[in-house]
């Protein structure tokens, strides 16, 4: 198996979309992705890209990605990586290419002097919890994540006193 990992360029636009969908698949919400691919291309282009993509290939062919970002930790004084998604088509799974994508990332954030790499998975997806701990990773047993959707992102910002 020819493994290679590499940055997504804006070229791979479609192919990041691709992967976005087939995860969403996966988490049992398809029809909740509302990104095109139109959207990530002009992301991947601005002079500040909000994310980084890798894009794994096996002999020439996508496998599969990781979308990630940098995030900061006030305690620990330091820039961290969150990986926001990372996912391996079914057809290529169990072939170490996720370990090898996290493995990428991992030494991603510490050639670039990050503190931690941090990721939220669902509670149902069990085979994702153990390769984690296989990895050496623990779950933050004690923090819960909470999101302010776009409804409610707007009623609060309207609510603030300007």
């Amino acid at each position: 198996m020819g493994l290679s990992i590499r940055f997504a360029a804006p070229a791979d636009a479609e192919l990041v979309m691709s992967f976005i969908r087939a995860l969403a698949e996966y988490e049992r919400e398809p029809d909740a992705v509302e990104a095109t691919a139109s959207g990530l291309r002009a992301q991947m282009e601005a002079p500040d890209p909000p994310f980084e993509c890798l894009i794994a290939e096996v002999d020439g062919q996508a496998a599969g990605f990781a979308l990630f970002f940098r995030n900061y930790s006030t305690w620990r004084g330091l820039p961290g990586l969150f990986l926001e998604d990372l996912f391996v088509s079914e057809r290529f799974r169990r072939r170490g290419i996720g370990r090898a994508l996290l493995g990428k990332l991992a030494a991603i954030a510490v050639a670039r002097g990050y503190g931690r790499m941090e990721w939220s998975v669902l509670d149902w997806n069990t085979p994702a919890h153990g390769f984690y701990r296989a990895l050496g990773a623990a779950a933050m047993e004690q923090w819960t994540v909470w999101r302010l959707g776009a409804d409610a992102l707007r009623r609060t910002a309207a609510a603030n006193p300007k």
